[in-house]
């Protein structure tokens, strides 16, 4: 397990970039983190509350610097820019276990990266905090319950599914 990244000393430049960005989306309770570069610049947004926004805009030149950092840190292939890739980090920030899932994919103008955050230590919600109707609710007992078969949850980014999942581990 790493130290936290509020506490490291590491005197590289493009690290202290990455920690403070990682350090300040904690901070903000950003559900991701995109990483644009552009032709003339490169652009760091949050998505926050389901709305995403800039928060900083580095020098241009620091992009392939950024983005091998982060490929480093996932343990994903930094020469291989031509096809998308998947991978995950696990690190303390604040005190808080985070693991983020990282995703790059290639553009015109350099790789694009999503990082989703996910706070381990974020409050479990029990099923009945969930707010869902009774009927679905009692339906998703009765599957949790059941022996044999499989449980789906799907919907857009965001709209609670992981949230769902981990409510129904707890109920197991």
């Amino acid at each position: 397990d790493a130290g936290d990244l509020m506490d490291a000393e590491d005197d590289a430049p493009i690290i202290r970039l990455i920690n403070a960005i990682l350090s300040q989306a904690v901070r903000e309770q950003a559900s991701d983190i995109h990483i644009e570069t552009f032709e003339d610049r490169l652009s760091v947004r949050y998505r926050v509350d389901g709305v995403l926004a800039e928060v900083l805009s580095p020098k241009r030149m620091l992009a392939p610097l950024l983005v091998s950092r982060l490929k480093v840190m996932a343990k994903l292939d930094i020469a291989e820019k031509r096809v998308p890739q998947d991978g995950r980090i696990s690190v303390r920030i604040a005190g808080h276990a985070i693991d983020i899932r990282m995703s790059t994919m290639p553009s015109a103008h350099g790789e694009r990266v999503v990082l989703r955050l996910l706070d381990k230590q974020a409050g479990q919600l029990e099923l009945r905090q969930l707010n869902m109707n009774e009927q679905v609710l009692h339906s998703y007992e009765k599957a949790l319950r059941s022996p044999h078969g499989i449980i789906l949850v799907t919907g857009p980014t965001g709209s609670g599914k992981t949230t769902t999942l981990y409510a129904g581990l707890s109920h197991i």
